[in-house]
Order: C-alpha cells, then structure tokens, then sequence
C-alpha cells in the first residue's frame, strides 16, 4: 500500500472517529444540558495531557529521525572505507590490487543492487554480502608485503577493512525498527487519551469547535505516520540511501 494513502487513510480515519463521537453524543445527550458547564478541573488536564503528549511526540519523531540519520552514517562510512581500500592497494603488484579492487567493486555491487534490496524487503543483510566481504578482507590479510612501502600501506589497509566491517555490522543493526512496542503502546495510547479529553470537553457548542476537533485529531495522526514512516530507516518515507556507494564507485549495479 502506497504511504501517501497510509497517511490519507489514518487522517480520515481520526476526523471520522471524532465527527461520530460527537454526533452520538450530541443524539444521547439530555434537553438540559448546558454543554458550557465543562468543570475548570477538566479543561485544566487536558491542557497538560496535550502538552506532555506533544512532548513525548517530539523526543519519538528527534529519535527515529536521528536513527536514520545513523543509518545514513553508516553507509557512508562503509563506502570511504572501501573506497579507501580500491585507492590504497595501488602501491601493491598489479595482479594483487586489480583482484582486490574486482573483489571490492562486486561487493559495492551485491550492496546496492541485492542487499538493498533484501534489507527493504526482510530487513536484514545477506550472508552472501558477508562472504564477500570476507573475500576482501582474505585477500588484504594473506598478501605478505615486498618491500618497506608495501608494508607501510599494510596496516592502514587492514584498518581500512575493519572500519568497513564495523560499518556494515552497524547497517545490519540499523534494519530493524528503532520503536520498540511499548512505545508503540504508549503513544497510541496517549493518542487516544488526549483525543478522548478533547471530547470531554463537550465538542458539540458550534461547528467551529468541531473543526478544531477534527484537525486537531488528523495532526496526531499525522505525526504518529512521521513516526512509523521514519521508523524503518531502510524501507520506508525518507529511508538512508545507497547514494555515497554510487558516489564513490560509479559504476556499481550497473
């Protein structure tokens, strides 16, 4: 289902919610009821639900939008690793750096075409892209350096290959989602709660008081999908992109 209609179906559906509420409510109240007697009490906390929940949605959007701009980090730190790898070998015999940088462009290709993908689809790595790193990292480890200026480019290579290790584990990590389900619970939760305040209010004076309602009802939704669209940080909305691979190996997937 496209996200455009996620968010439109959710906003419809909170206007929806509180439109009804408000009719049954207007139908089952009494001839005598003054809407305008709301206790002071009640309007007091819902003040302070709407402000403590606005700021729980707050810390929830600052954290998933920071967790995919880790996830974005990460790609970017594996890509100047490797990068580094394909420039830094040229002081090694032709046979060896052309096979290292072979091995290197055809991992860069397996990330941005197949693991990508399965990272959208599954959520997770491929243990064919572990392999394969793991070929990078046998060919730099094994060759045994000829002269001092080989040796020299050794050790910065081999860190080299541990920084893009460590980046990838990272990217692996960073498939998941970042919102564990209790928070999940208590947001949709402090949704309902603070909607529900909203309507204990009386909502029923004047259609002014109803469009209010209503909006106010779609912005939460509204920032709840911000939330969930954000919460994927390879997947879904605005997700980390595979663009600092392309960047520095044009011609990867290609």
């Amino acid at each position: 289902m496209p996200e455009w209609l996620v968010l439109t179906l959710a906003m419809v559906a909170a206007c929806v919610v509180v439109v009804a509420i408000t009719l049954v409510r207007h139908r089952a109240a009494s001839e005598d009821e003054d809407p305008s007697e709301t206790p002071d009490v009640i309007e007091y906390m819902t003040m302070w639900i709407g402000v403590i929940y606005a700021i729980v949605l707050g810390l929830a959007i600052a954290g998933v939008w920071e967790a995919r701009g880790a996830a974005q980090d990460h790609v970017r730190a594996e890509a100047q690793a490797l990068h580094e790898i394909s420039e830094r070998v040229r002081v090694y015999p032709p046979e060896v750096r052309d096979r290292i940088r072979e091995d290197v462009n055809t991992y860069v290709g397996h990330v941005v075409t197949t693991e990508w993908k399965a990272m959208a689809d599954q959520g997770k790595v491929t243990e064919r892209g572990d392999e394969l790193l793991r070929r990078i990292r046998v060919d730099l480890t094994d060759y045994q350096p000829r002269s001092d200026f080989e040796a020299q480019a050794y050790q910065p290579l081999i860190d080299q290959i541990s920084a893009a290790d460590q980046a990838r584990n990272a990217r692996a990590d960073s498939t998941e989602p970042t919102m564990p389900g209790v928070v999940w619970f208590g947001l949709i939760t402090g949704a309902v709660i603070t909607i529900g305040m909203i309507l204990a209010l009386q909502i029923r004076r004047t259609p002014r008081e109803l469009i209010l309602a209503v909006l106010f009802s779609a912005l939460i939704a509204f920032m709840l999908f911000l939330i969930w669209d954000f919460d994927a940080p390879y997947s879904r909305g605005i997700t980390a992109t595979a663009d600092p691979f392309f960047d520095l190996f044009p011609g990867a997937g290609r």
